[in-house]
């Protein structure tokens, strides 16, 4: 039975059984806020929010009517940034994997990092390193990474926050700032202009009209964990404004992993007109953080909280300051709308590890794009249209590190030049009003070049451009109000990182751009108490960069594969099965997120069929929760992981299968106090999260992060 057969069975078979279940936080998160109403005096006076079904038709309908100019949502809403309702809206006329994940779903537990936002969308792979730092996967992408993250289009406000190069950094994620998260696999992330193998996430923050006037929460939990944050926004007349910062610090799991950092961010907009609305961003953050390293399979499993001799000798570290600064615009001219703005940001990277890194990151670009919606000839069209351009400067110095954090001699000097210049456009051309049939396409035109100013030990000076076209078509098909199909095909490229020597001497400058070509299909819907969002892909994929670890204290070296296939399936389901418990609107569900992950060599010459290594082939999170409508819920979840996978291209050395235990209760009834008790691990299981990767490992390479034990975290919060 062949690899894609058996994905294909695995669909069927979860399917099945998923008939009597369910995953209400996964891919369609507006259940999450509307499966229990609340129903409390506090508001009472204000009218009740409608049935989910009744919202759920709502929101698939929109891809059915003609399109109808509207001012913005008396909702607190505004034109440059959607509510979470209008996000959901338009992201489901995608006709691809996609989902919207609303602040109810991660703001009520710690909101500590990427894998509290991210970890019940299927198909998302995040895996904790220590502390904040989290290593993130989009169908595979970036697969061999275990230090910074590429593959993934990251934005905030729908602006971007990646390097020019394609490198991102987690730590400016703060969850506690945003109200909502958008998640598009793939190529589905086009209409934002990204084109990247695990597509793009677009993490949103309220606007002044409709954040609380006052919002503060404190966390605290194991392993020195405390965290506040606090939160205010208001609207006068054509201004508004939103204010977020929060500090925290953590002890740490493992020795050697302490940290501490700081982030504020906020937005100021002014409403010309119902129709012109510009908005300015700010956003500052500041992280310190001690490096545990990588441990070899036996001590990370025996000795969890242990750190590597030689990164407590050295004393590493990484230490980041940054500053970004933003501005959007939007206009609407009847059934068009165009958005429009610039950024930058200044990073300065202070980070000692094998050799003391000192570096300075400037990126600027802008952005334009275009939304027409209209009637044509008696067919509903819709056209997206946009440019983006990015460019940005590293410079890069090491030095030596002969311990306790000291630099030492020079050993590098760079100046290293990005350039991503795109032109995108997708269009939906609705040939009944209930099927669309979507095609478009990215062109990319990427510059890295790099400038050698350290010539001892001779010149590593050189430079590649690539013009790359990426096609796309689809259909989205509402066989009902309340149920979608859809399909697509789509091409995706990804050029070199600058980053663990790629441009660093003539030889390795012939690693070159990633491509893929991907298929998908999928179906996405709602009833009553029952909610699924499932789809199947395949991607074949061309010099897939993979980042292998070649010496114990070194970065990874990037290297090109020659075919490689991604192909999986990801099924999102959630289901009321019991209702009326203790009170007549209060439900138990039982939600489940499932992701199987099929990647492998195809024909390689060195490694034949084997499996691609740093994913597990099934990730499973599953959980039974209560839910009163006066905002108390509680119960069990599990996230297991329950076969093994390989940490080398030679599938010589294993992660093995692990299952924690995890236990939140709380009490959230909307304004005023809220607060939760959340415990993970209860079992104390000793397991690897992540995992660097290598050509050949063996029991002594020292590639492995071990994962928290059992541990507690609590929070209260007060909001007007």
């Amino acid at each position: 039975m062949s690899r894609l057969t058996r994905a294909l069975c695995a669909a069927s078979t979860v399917a099945l059984v998923v008939s009597e279940t369910a995953f209400a936080q996964s891919q369609l998160p507006p259940i999450v806020v509307q499966t229990a109403p609340k129903t409390t005096k506090r508001m009472s006076a204000t009218p009740r929010a409608p049935h989910p079904a009744a919202a759920k038709r709502a929101t698939l309908q929109v891809a059915s009517r003609p399109p109808v100019p509207s001012a913005p949502s008396a909702g607190g809403g505004s034109l440059t940034v959607p509510t979470t309702a209008e996000a959901t809206a338009a992201i489901e006329r995608t006709p691809g994997a996609v989902a919207v994940v609303p602040d109810s779903r991660f703001k009520d537990g710690p909101a500590n990092t990427i894998k509290d936002v991210l970890d019940w969308v299927p198909g998302v792979v995040t895996q904790p390193k220590s502390n904040i730092d989290n290593r993130v996967s989009i169908r595979g992408s970036g697969l061999t990474r275990n230090y910074g993250n590429r593959g993934i289009n990251v934005y905030m406000d729908g602006i971007p926050i990646n390097t020019a190069d394609g490198l991102f950094d987690l730590f400016e994620i703060d969850p506690t700032a945003y109200r909502y998260a958008e998640v598009y696999k793939g190529a589905n992330a086009l209409q934002l202009g990204a084109n990247a193998l695990g597509g793009a996430i677009n993490f949103v923050t309220p606007t002044g009209r409709n954040a609380s006037a006052f919002d503060a929460r404190f966390d605290a939990g194991s392993f020195g964990y405390v965290k506040s944050q606090f939160s205010t926004g208001g609207a006068s007349g054509p201004y508004d404004w939103f204010v977020n910062g929060s500090a925290q610090r953590e002890d740490g799991f493992r020795d050697h992993s302490s940290g501490n950092m700081e982030r504020g961010s906020g937005n100021f907009g002014y409403r010309f007109s119902p129709d012109a609305e510009t908005r300015f961003y700010i956003n500052a953050n500041t992280w310190r953080q001690r490096l545990p390293g990588e441990l070899t399979k036996a001590v990370a499993l025996n000795a969890p909280r242990s750190a590597d001799s030689e990164f407590v000798r050295q004393d590493q570290q990484r230490n980041i300051d940054s500053v970004r600064l933003a501005n959007k615009t939007t206009l609407r001219f009847g059934p068009t709308t165009v958005d429009f703005g610039v950024f930058t940001q200044q990073r300065r990277v202070d980070h000692p590890i094998y050799r003391y890194l000192d570096y300075h990151v400037s990126d600027y670009g802008g952005f334009a794009r275009a939304t027409d919606d209209r009637m044509i000839a008696g067919f509903r069209n819709r056209l997206i249209a946009g440019v983006n351009l990015q460019a940005g400067v590293i410079d890069y110095k090491e030095y030596d590190n002969p311990g306790n954090a000291v630099k030492g001699a020079l050993l590098t000097s760079a100046l290293q030049k990005s350039q991503n210049h795109s032109i995108y456009a997708e269009n939906s051309f609705f040939i009944v009003p209930s099927v669309a049939l979507i095609a478009g396409g990215q062109f990319l035109h990427a510059v890295r070049d790099q400038e050698d100013r350290f010539l001892s030990n001779g010149d590593q000076s050189g430079g590649r451009t690539w013009d790359i076209f990426s096609p796309k078509v689809g259909v989205l098909w509402d066989v009902d109000p309340a149920w979608q199909v859809f399909a697509n095909a789509s091409r995706n490229a990804e050029v070199p990182t600058f980053d663990a020597n790629t441009f660093t001497s003539p030889a390795s400058s012939d690693v070159t751009a990633q491509t893929a070509t991907t298929f998908e299909i999928g179906t996405r819907g709602r009833r009553p108490d029952l909610t699924w969002d499932i789809a199947l892909y395949r991607s074949e994929i061309r010099h897939e960069l993979q980042c292998l670890r070649t010496s114990p204290y070194s970065l990874c070296s990037v290297v090109n594969a020659d075919r490689t296939v991604h192909q999986g399936v990801e099924a999102g389901l959630g289901a009321a099965f019991l209702k009326s418990v203790f009170s007549p609107e209060d439900r138990l569900w039982f939600n489940l997120a499932y992701t199987y992950s099929d990647f492998f060599f195809d024909g390689d010459a060195r490694w034949g069929n084997n499996r691609l290594p740093g994913a597990p082939p099934h990730a499973v999170r599953a959980e039974v929760l209560y839910k009163h409508p006066g905002g108390f819920y509680a119960g069990p979840n599990v996230e297991w992981m329950p076969k093994a996978y390989f940490a080398d291209n030679a599938n010589s050395l294993t992660i093995d299968p692990y299952a924690l235990l995890n236990f939140r209760i709380g009490y959230d009834p909307g304004p005023g106090w809220s607060g939760y008790v959340e415990a993970r691990n209860l079992l104390d299981t000793r397991y690897i999260s992540s995992t660097m990767t290598a050509d050949i490992a063996t029991p002594a390479s020292a590639l492995f992060n071990p994962g928290y034990g059992r541990a507690i975290y609590g929070g209260l919060r007060y909001r007007m």
